[in-house]
């Protein structure tokens, strides 16, 4: 019999790479949307709202394993309090959830939710696994994008990335997804640092631009977190393969 498995953000960047290889594992999915969807072979749709906790139980019901991906620039420690609690009263057995490397050190709003949400899901007692990656390559895409539109490129001093290619954190999720419950699994992170402004010149380089760079220095907390390094994971992560050049010689080059 089939492992049925309530999946959150299907539709987002991360969700569209994990959906055909959790079919391919031989899971039922139930996917959770805000919208209607016609339901397909393998994949059944049902109406909810993580951030109003509506349909939320009904989702979770019958369910065993969640692998919950859903994330916004607010709400997510809300959205997952909700998630959660129906898991808990549904007797769901383990709960996959994709967090942010420097969850509990940034002084960034969205850092501080997806540390709460961590929480959140520690102390509910349903049997868990978290992930933590770095920021996806497709978000340092449309970040050096939209930082290459002015013809003067800011380049933040000291901040540095090292993103990862989505889809091997879709697979490594699977993998996940396919075990017991672990906990907290090493972090996932790209090959490489680059500071910032060598991401957006990789960028440029690749779409064949030059900008002039002007040096900024980001204040404040924000920028001391930043300067201290406390968005990477160095010692102790797992590491993908696949490089921001990569990358960008397939969605530029």
């Amino acid at each position: 019999m089939m492992t049925t498995i309530l999946l959150t953000g299907g539709t987002g960047t991360l969700g569209r790479h994990v959906t055909p290889l959790l079919v391919d594992a031989g899971f039922q999915i139930r996917m959770l949307s805000r919208n209607a969807h016609e339901s397909t072979d393998g994949i059944e749709f049902v109406t909810g709202d993580l951030l109003q906790g509506t349909g939320v139980e009904a989702a979770v019901d019958g369910v065993e394993v969640i692998l919950h991906l859903a994330g916004g620039p607010k709400g997510d420690d809300v959205a997952t309090r909700h998630l959660i609690d129906a898991a808990a009263k549904a007797g769901v057995r383990h709960i996959v959830y994709i967090g942010v490397i420097g969850a509990d050190k940034l002084p960034i709003g969205y850092f501080k939710a997806k540390f709460a949400a961590e929480q959140a899901i520690i102390e509910s007692g349903v049997p868990f696994t978290i992930l933590r990656a770095a920021q996806f390559h497709d978000l340092a895409l449309k970040t050096a994008r939209g930082m290459a539109k002015s013809p003067i490129v800011p380049a933040p001093g000291g901040i540095d990335w090292q993103p990862v290619d989505s889809r091997e954190v879709a697979v490594r999720l699977v993998e996940l997804t396919l075990g017991a419950p672990a906990g907290r699994v090493p972090d996932l992170v790209g090959p490489t640092v680059y500071p910032m402004a060598e991401l957006i010149r990789g960028y440029l380089q690749a779409e064949g631009k030059r900008r002039v760079f002007l040096p900024v220095r980001v204040p404040g907390k924000v920028g001391r977190a930043y300067r201290a390094k406390e968005n990477l994971t160095i010692d102790g992560a797992t590491v993908g393969k696949l490089t921001w050049e990569d990358f960008l010689a397939e969605q530029v080059g």
